[in-house]
């Protein structure tokens, strides 16, 4: 009996239908396997799976660097904004290219809006906090100058934000899974 499967009808763990999770390795139960090689071969199954999604990350956080970068250079080279201020209203332009992508073509979650909105708001409210603590120790403590400063801002936050939104913001909801006796399966 299987409980779960991977994208493409094979039996194994991560992907889709797999107990209604994304990529969750240990989320899954081949019944017909012996519990030794339930965590090697769900790790091994799930790993070219988690890494198409990071690559769609990376593709969707292009699109909002772009627009990030572009806000912040417009309001440095302009004098309309310090490089920090700058670096957060292109955070904040960013996240909003950010939700829309993501929700739709990195995580295609089913998550309503209700529900994932707040919870993208969290992480990204940790990121922006990351990008400011970053940019102004950076910029103001150690005379970096802004661009630099901000690729590595950038560096660090996009690995907070991967794992924040796949985690929590767009994960799909738990499914209750009864015990084995409670189910009557055997």
């Amino acid at each position: 009996v299987i409980f779960g499967s991977v994208p493409g009808g094979r039996p194994g763990f991560g992907g889709r239908g797999c107990l209604g999770r994304s990529l969750a390795w240990s989320s899954c139960v081949v019944a017909s396997e012996p519990r030794s090689n339930l965590r090697t071969s769900s790790l091994v199954d799930a790993l070219p799976a988690l890494a198409r999604q990071f690559a769609a990350y990376v593709g969707v956080s292009l699109a909002a660097f772009g627009v990030h970068y572009g806000v912040l250079a417009a309001l440095v080279e302009t004098g309309r904004a310090d490089p920090v201020r700058g670096a957060l209203a292109g955070y904040l332009a960013g996240a909003v290219v950010s939700y829309g992508l993501n929700r739709r073509l990195t995580y295609a979650s089913a998550r309503p809006h209700a529900e994932a909105t707040w919870r993208f708001g969290v992480v990204a409210a940790v990121g922006f906090g990351l990008t400011w603590l970053i940019m102004a120790g950076l910029t103001r403590g150690l005379g970096l100058p802004y661009l630099a400063a901000q690729v590595l801002a950038t560096g660090a936050v996009v690995f907070w934000n991967f794992l924040g939104h796949r985690l929590w913001t767009f994960a799909a909801r738990p499914v209750p899974v009864l015990s084995e006796g409670a189910s009557g399966m055997r």
